[in-house]
């Protein structure tokens, strides 16, 4: 069966409605022609230049990633510019690109759901859910965790390190303080640390935490463990992937949706 770049637009408006969005973000179609004919798929974190070029090797000519190219209006598509060198880059070699960003991080067997389930946890509620006609509260910003028995700081700390695939946990905290309720805020979450100290968590689990958000609120006896922005998101993102594939395929579309090899920390660690 013939799958157009359209065909692809429906399925992930289905699966992760732009309407779920945040309304600073862009998501969609970022680059393509919607009447192109898909031959594979490549799912990346961020369309790096050499995620470009491993579709180009790998023959894949849609790349779905979480974090838009086209976060910012760009003034202007030149090569002297990173954003516009990938652009041109895309478009000379007929790759369509589309994103799903606070949308998929938001929906229901999106990325902070995917996240939850790695660590082990089936049963969660919404912290912020979308007000969003149409949708209850089962989609919506971050995943809170009552635990059905108590787990110390250190064993979520492990959890989070197994699951996630982390060389290192940044936490704060007594590591045997006794946890009860967890809060799951993928990439960046400290915009919500007032909300989950308002909710009674004892330990918030996010990325690209800053030192006085952290300061004040283990002040406030809240634990924090920051397993980094990518962390939090590229397993559960992968997870997100065999699930389209999965849709693709019951749709009759039987095509191959590849992992980037290429889509990596760039942080580095050293020791």
């Amino acid at each position: 069966m013939e799958f157009k770049v359209r065909d692809f637009v429906n399925i992930m408006e289905n699966y992760a409605p732009v309407k779920l969005k945040e309304n600073y973000d862009n998501v969609g179609l970022m680059v393509g022609n919607t009447e192109n004919t898909i031959t594979s798929i490549l799912v990346a974190l961020d369309c790096t230049e050499k995620v470009i070029y491993e579709a180009i090797s790998l023959g894949c000519n849609l790349i779905l990633t979480h974090h838009p190219l086209l976060f910012i209006k760009p003034k202007n598509i030149t090569n002297e510019t990173l954003q516009g060198r990938k652009i041109i880059k895309l478009i000379k070699n007929d790759i369509s690109l589309y994103s799903a960003h606070t949308n998929l991080d938001s929906v229901k067997n999106g990325i902070n759901d995917f996240a939850c389930k790695l660590l082990g946890f089936q049963n969660f509620e919404i912290i912020e859910p979308a007000n969003t006609t149409g949708y209850d509260n089962n989609s919506g910003v971050g995943r809170l965790i009552n635990l059905d028995s108590e787990l110390t700081l250190k064993d979520i700390c492990l959890r989070v390190k197994n699951a996630f695939g982390n060389e290192i946990i940044r936490y704060s905290g007594d590591e045997n303080k006794i946890i009860k309720r967890i809060a799951i805020i993928n990439g960046s979450g400290e915009d919500y640390f007032n909300m989950c100290s308002k909710l009674g968590v004892d330990c918030i689990i996010t990325g690209d935490t800053t030192y006085h958000y952290v300061s004040d609120i283990t002040e406030d006896n809240i634990a924090v463990i920051d397993a980094e922005h990518f962390d939090t998101e590229w397993p559960a993102l992968k997870a997100v992937a065999k699930e389209i594939e999965e849709i693709l395929n019951k749709a009759g579309y039987e095509k191959k949706v590849y992992i980037s090899g290429e889509s990596k920390n760039p942080y580095k660690l050293f020791k």
